[in-house]
């Protein structure tokens, strides 16, 4: 063997112990990197006394953590320096007082502000009236709900019986958006062209959200009849998706009964012949 052809040898696993080595420097260096994706709030702060540290528990517990929106998304500041993260100078706004909250977290949700401030809830703002912390927790914030509104929370204000009629007038619509839902996530899985389907289910669904924040049983019970109605033309439009896919299923179903029936033929005549 030539030396050419020795170094030729060679030079395949030699390359391989490179490829090895350098995945064994850089694997080390992606965790590090995704460790330090968190802002410095929350690496600072993990690390203090229970009295500064508990935000940042009850926050991984939240939906907002869940969604990846972190400390400065709410409270501003530089995620990535920790000598300047808390300066005004980089956009840091610190705890709103009590009148500030609705404000402060309507600069996402904007039309649920809206619908709060229209409410009796939000014309007692600044005046003993709850505001979103109230109900949905400042840091450990929860996922909108008819789970929200229960005996505990409510009667901490008030009687909870205004807040369970509204309630359960609102169960049944949320069963059918959820129902609806589902069945229209099993078809797109299928390839099937459901984007008109989602597009009516959220619009409905956003209907139904500005009803959470109001307190007048009546409207509340009209509206819900209204939406039900229109949650009704979407069941129907998946009902007749149903019955075109069982359609198909005998369809297909029969088409291969008569290629098995023909095939048999086709045997039985050649062992005729035979």
């Amino acid at each position: 063997m030539s030396d050419r052809d020795t170094l030729l040898t060679l030079r395949v696993p030699l390359y391989g112990l490179f490829f090895f080595l350098l995945s064994a420097l850089l694997l080390p260096l992606s965790a590090i990197a995704e460790e330090s994706a968190e802002p410095v709030c929350i690496q600072c702060h993990s690390k203090m006394p229970e009295k500064y540290s508990a935000p940042v528990k009850l926050w991984r517990e939240s939906i907002h953590a869940e969604n990846g929106i972190f400390c400065n998304n709410c409270h501003g500041g530089d995620p990535k320096d920790a000598a300047n993260a808390m300066t005004p100078a980089r956009g840091f706004l610190g705890v709103p007082k009590e009148t500030a909250i609705p404000a402060f977290c309507g600069r996402c949700h904007v039309g649920v502000l809206n619908d709060y401030l229209a409410s009796a809830h939000g014309r007692m703002l600044g005046k003993g009236g709850p505001t979103c912390v109230t109900c949905h927790n400042n840091h450990k914030v929860v996922k909108a709900s008819l789970d929200l509104i229960n005996e505990k929370s409510c009667s901490r204000c008030h009687s909870f019986e205004r807040a369970r009629l509204i309630r359960d007038a609102m169960k049944e619509t949320e069963a059918m958006i959820v129902t609806i839902d589902g069945r229209i996530n099993s078809y797109k899985k299928f390839g099937t062209d459901t984007e008109k389907l989602e597009k009516e289910l959220f619009s409905v669904r956003n209907r139904f959200h500005t009803l959470f924040h109001n307190v007048n049983v009546d409207l509340v019970k009209k509206e819900t009849t209204r939406i039900q109605g229109d949650l009704k033309k979407i069941q129907a439009a998946l009902d007749k998706l149903d019955d075109s896919r069982e359609k198909r299923k005998i369809a297909g179903a029969a088409a291969i009964s008569l290629m098995l029936l023909i095939a048999l033929i086709l045997h039985l005549f050649r062992k005729t012949f035979d």
